[in-house]
């Protein structure tokens, strides 16, 4: 019988080899960075860590460790270049420049997704204490282009609801729009149903609201099957439709100013399925800025299609210390079966870990682009 006490020795002596191995290989991989460094050489190069690999797996006697000779020599290298990324200077913060504060007056054009009395409008003059002009429009879209053409200084539009999630096509703007989130705002949202003066609940054959709207109603509309449900744009937008048309059997889930704003009848408050239901809305600017004491950063990138690259790429995080605080994927248009990932970390750019782990990021993946640095309110 083998004696566990003396293979553990055996195992101890050849954990000793590997460590001392691995630390000179560590000493040697400092000085493969300076040389990058010197000559301008990037730190990740797959054709040459493939062809190693595969140099390694050839030589590998017992067919069974094949697979772990791969994984191990993987690992190792990619610590290699995690050691490397470190010692490059990466005190560029990405084109993106610190302000006091958010230069905003009288004349400061916004643009919001949505009608006057929309939740979109409220986050605006919340967020910019009723300074500026604020300009609704018909699309999420038509917000981007509207703050990218120069024709608004910013823009506010909703990425996600306490009891929905997030909105995809904000997601898939921010990717395809070189617009930056310079600040969030959190709407307690409360969607009332409204009718035309004098109609009550039984008058109501078809309701209207932005889709985001109906879903989070969805527990009180299910109760009224007799309801028709139609996507009328935003909630204020849907407000206004039901009192321009006329039409008693029409209603429509808005806030309580869209409804006042519009003369509607209140048939009922507050159908929102989530009691403490709340939008958190974006502020975005075309300029690559950040204000003081900002906390949170949003990024997205593609990735290789090939096993553990995700994994890879996050571990850039972990490596630095940082929180990732979520993550979302989006499949990337004309491409099947591939996706973009949206990841929302702690921190502020102009520190040295946050700056090294997107560096790592953006040597590695395919298209890293930083969507803005912010201050989180919730």
């Amino acid at each position: 019988m083998v004696d566990l006490m003396e293979s553990r020795k055996k195992l101890d002596e050849v954990d000793k080899k590997l460590l001392e191995l691995f630390e000179y290989r560590m000493e040697i991989s400092k000085d493969v960075a300076e040389y990058k460094r010197s000559v301008g050489k990037p730190v990740y190069d797959p054709d040459r860590e493939n062809e190693k690999l595969e140099t390694l797996r050839k030589q590998v006697q017992n067919e069974d460790n094949k697979k772990a000779v791969v994984d191990l020599f993987s690992q190792i290298m990619f610590l290699s270049r995690r050691l490397q990324y470190s010692l490059i200077d990466t005190s560029d913060n990405f084109g993106y420049f610190e302000v006091d504060g958010l230069a905003s007056d009288k004349d400061t054009r916004i643009a919001y997704f949505g009608q006057e009395g929309s939740y979109t409008e409220q986050a605006m003059l919340e967020y910019f204490h009723g300074e500026g002009e604020g300009i609704p429009m018909g699309t999420f879209e038509d917000v981007m282009e509207a703050v990218n053409e120069g024709r608004a200084d910013y823009g506010v539009l909703p990425i996600e609801n306490s009891s929905t999630g997030s909105l995809s096509d904000i997601y898939d703007l921010l990717a395809e729009y070189n617009n930056t989130i310079i600040g969030e705002h959190v709407v307690k949202v409360e969607h009332c149903l409204w009718g035309l003066p004098g109609a009550k609940l039984s008058d109501i054959k078809k309701v209207y609201s932005h889709r985001q709207g109906l879903l989070q109603c969805s527990e009180f509309l299910k109760k009224h099957p007799e309801i028709h449900l139609f996507d009328g744009g935003s909630t204020a937008g849907s407000a206004k439709k039901i009192i321009e048309e006329g039409d008693k059997t029409q209603g429509a889930i808005a806030s309580r100013k869209a409804g006042e704003n519009y003369g509607l009848e209140l048939i009922k408050s507050s159908i929102n399925n989530e009691k403490d239901n709340s939008t958190r809305f974006i502020i975005i600017s075309k300029k690559k800025l950040y204000q003081k004491g900002a906390n949170h950063i949003s990024l997205c990138f593609a990735l290789p299609h090939r096993s553990g690259s995700l994994y890879h790429m996050l571990s850039h995080l972990i490596y630095n210390n940082i929180n990732m605080t979520n993550i979302e994927s989006r499949p990337i248009p004309g491409k099947v079966f591939e996706y973009r990932f949206f990841v929302d970390i702690e921190g502020s750019i102009n520190q040295p870990i946050i700056r090294n782990a997107l560096y790592s990021i953006k040597e590695e993946a395919i298209d890293l682009k930083i969507l803005g640095n912010y201050i989180l309110v919730r």
